[in-house]
């Protein structure tokens, strides 16, 4: 009960404080009313379909809205003019994506190419994924592994088919580890026996991450109450999901740099993304200079 009473008395507080400070009028856009300290949020949860809702919206509020997640402002964008004025006439100034706690933990503060702020550090970033990581020669030099690849599930396939007992085959399980293997071929050069240890240890550090990077954490929303993800057991679960994957990452470093296998290929097309990315860290060539922790956050992607 005293909890209860404290946890209510703290709401109360925050809720006059912040409406203390936001006293001055701002010029935002109109948007429906929100409730004290949850702002909006009640109205994202209920939606059935929310695409619909912020429709019916903006009919009645106009194509510009404002609304809060919690402290959070949105502004929603309901028409193709204002939608071009965002993503291309205005583009660098919203192509920012906000520092949710769970992407930005798992990105190593935001490190990546995906989630790290629109500077000049992440055109950099997007430099180097366009030339060295990514381009049309070097998805050419990763041919060999996709017909290799697709190749095994056709066999695959084909013998489940022919197989006298009546087995069902699942196609969605078959493409999802097709896509499994060809991401850890190209990114690693490594090939995970389907019924392994490794694949299923690599499978579990997926899906935790996504889970870790999907939740929901109120430090989010509001930054003050931080503590009720470490009450929850939240940051408890992004913590060891991110020291699973700082493992895995580091085995694999260490095991490229064991074989030294920048130093020995004759032609840069047979490299894989780690390779490439320990070669440019080496060569010092880049405006950026490469960490550790870089690299990691790119192969996270």
């Amino acid at each position: 009960m005293i909890l209860v009473l404290i946890l209510a008395l703290t709401v109360i507080f925050m809720y006059f404080f912040h409406k203390k400070r936001t006293a001055t009028k701002t010029l935002i856009p109109p948007g429906p009313p929100g409730l004290p300290f949850m702002g909006n949020l009640h109205q994202f949860a209920t939606a059935t379909n929310l695409h619909v809702h912020l429709w019916e919206l903006s009919r009645k509020y106009g194509s510009l809205i404002h609304m809060k997640l919690g402290s959070v402002p949105v502004f929603v964008v309901s028409s193709a003019k204002l939608a071009k004025e965002v993503l291309k006439t205005q583009d660098s100034v919203f192509c920012s994506r906000p520092k949710l706690l769970g992407q930005q933990k798992l990105s190593y503060n935001c490190l990546d190419i995906a989630f790290s702020p629109f500077t000049d550090y992440s055109k950099e970033m997007r430099k180097i994924a366009v030339i060295h990581l990514f381009s049309l020669k070097k998805a050419q030099s990763f041919r060999h592994i996709r017909e290799d690849e697709i190749s095994r599930m056709v066999a695959k396939i084909q013998g489940l088919a022919s197989s006298s007992d009546r087995v069902v085959v699942n196609l969605s399980e078959i493409v999802t580890d097709l896509a499994t293997t060809l991401i850890c071929r190209t990114a690693f050069g490594t090939r995970y026996d389907e019924r392994g240890s490794e694949k299923r240890r690599f499978d579990k550090l997926v899906r935790d991450a996504q889970a870790a990077m999907a939740a929901f954490y109120v430090s989010d929303v509001y930054s003050l109450f931080s503590w009720v993800d470490k009450l929850t057991g939240k940051l408890a679960r992004l913590d060891a999901s991110y020291r699973s994957l700082d493992l895995f990452y580091q085995e694999l470093i260490e095991d490229h740099l064991h074989r030294n296998r920048w130093k020995t290929m004759e032609k840069e097309e047979e490299e894989n993304i780690l390779d490439v990315l320990i070669r440019l860290k080496e060569q010092t060539v880049l405006s950026v200079e490469l960490t550790w922790d870089h690299i990691k956050a790119i192969l996270m992607v």
